[in-house]
């Protein structure tokens, strides 16, 4: 179980085509790309379209950042104080804030995102702070992508 206690349920088939639920767990594989930062890799995939006739467990597969080529669903937690990690990913990604609040900072801007606020994150570079006094735990599906180019000229990508 981890800190936050993330519990995944993943659904499948039994030899009889039937539906059934292959996993119901905490998950349990945890990472840390800063100190203040956890995540849970909840599912990832690779290629697209996606295979579901395989019996193999996503979130065992090894993935930085991002999965090229394929998919990574995790959550995350990031505590008050969070350590800086501005990073740019080919990758789009859709979040979710489940609770708390995070400050999201861009080049030039920044948008206060509290619990129910959905965001979708287009390969800018960026970086979470979280300046409250309660965890703010995010849901992020990062789906791969062309790197973005301005003018012809690809942006750097900081982590995959």
């Amino acid at each position: 179980m981890t800190s936050f206690g993330v519990r995944r349920v993943v659904t499948g088939h039994d030899e009889n085509g039937r539906a059934i639920v292959a996993v119901d767990e905490f998950a349990n594989k945890t990472t840390s790309h800063r100190m203040g930062q956890t995540a849970v890799v909840v599912w990832t995939t690779d290629g697209f379209p996606v295979n579901n006739n395989t019996a193999e467990d996503g979130a065992k597969r090894q993935v930085g950042i991002t999965s090229a080529g394929g998919t990574v669903f995790r959550v995350v937690e990031l505590a008050p104080g969070v350590v800086r990690f501005p990073h740019r990913t080919s990758s789009i990604d859709y979040g979710i804030v489940i609770s708390g609040e995070i400050e999201m900072e861009l080049d030039d801007q920044k948008v206060q995102l509290r619990a129910g606020d959905v965001l979708v994150q287009r390969g800018t570079i960026h970086n979470w702070i979280n300046r409250g006094t309660a965890p703010c735990v995010i849901a992020f599906v990062l789906i791969s992508a062309e790197p973005v180019s301005i003018a012809g000229k690809p942006l750097v990508t900081s982590h995959s």
